[in-house]
């Protein structure tokens, strides 16, 4: 059997086309070269989620060490300095930490990292109330329900801390109508402050030995509470994103496993 023959015309003379075959050839090429390139321009996408996410955290990090410096104390609510004056006093983590992202140890503490103390329970805490009081937002975007920083009393002189696009819903990255600051993944930001002024940050999940055994990513173990329990920041604040895989294990190092792709401001 002949193969199928493609002519191009033109000039009043005959020229050779292409056949079937070499066509089907090239389209095969094409697609081998498309499939080629398709890991490569995610791992782009990534890096460059990636490099977003460190904008963002150094930019929290900053706004909150700045609103400190003018204002002598963190951007945080009664209730969150209550919990972490109440886990001091038993001898506990004395720092607070806003999370929002599951725990997949699959027998966590606590289900979410980050959590009020409520009577004998826990709720899980997101950083919308230190984003609204960084971006002076007096109100949840679109209604009349009042912010932690309801009439700008957590920030008096009303400056613009944190400049931050708005998502517009409470799933996407950026600040959603919920005031929750999330990443390039759709993942809210963790966040965690020296409540105790001490000179020392622990967050929740990355004091646990567990996970910063022997003292990966920097930190060092605490003096106190109980020594030589808590591994923490020297500093006052610790900001990070969950990574690309938006997943925390509070059962596996800081190296390993879901934690290895996290994203720290303290590195």
């Amino acid at each position: 059997m002949e193969n199928t023959e493609f002519t191009v015309k033109g000039g009043g003379a005959h020229n050779a086309g292409f056949t079937l075959t070499e066509l089907l050839t090239v389209i095969a090429i094409i697609a081998v070269l498309a499939a080629l390139l398709m890991p490569a321009l995610s791992a782009a996408k990534t890096h460059a989620k990636i490099a977003q996410a460190k904008l963002e955290i150094s930019q929290i990090s900053t706004a909150i060490i700045s609103y400190d410096s003018t204002y002598g104390r963190f951007p945080v609510s009664p209730q969150a300095q209550a919990t972490a004056a109440l886990y001091q006093t038993k001898n506990q983590n004395p720092d607070f930490t806003y999370g929002g992202i599951p725990d997949s140890n699959p027998n966590p503490s606590f289900p979410v990292i980050g959590t009020f103390y409520r009577g004998q329970g826990s709720v899980p805490a997101t950083n919308a109330e230190v984003i609204a009081i960084l971006m002076n937002i007096t109100n949840f975007p679109n209604t009349t329900t009042p912010t932690i920083n309801t009439n700008s009393w957590k920030n008096p002189q009303q400056t613009i801390f944190l400049s931050a696009k708005m998502s517009g819903d409470t799933s996407s990255p950026g600040v959603g109508t919920d005031l929750v600051y999330r990443d390039p993944w759709g993942n809210p930001y963790v966040i965690t402050m020296d409540l105790s002024y001490d000179g020392y940050c622990e967050d929740s999940f990355y004091s646990l030995t567990a996970v910063s055994n022997p003292g990966l990513n920097g930190l060092v173990l605490m003096p106190k509470p109980n020594p030589n329990t808590y591994y923490g920041y020297t500093g006052k604040v610790m900001v990070w994103s969950a990574g690309p895989d938006g997943k925390v294990d509070s059962s596996a190092a800081a190296n390993q496993g879901f934690n290895k792709d996290n994203i720290l401001s303290w590195q």
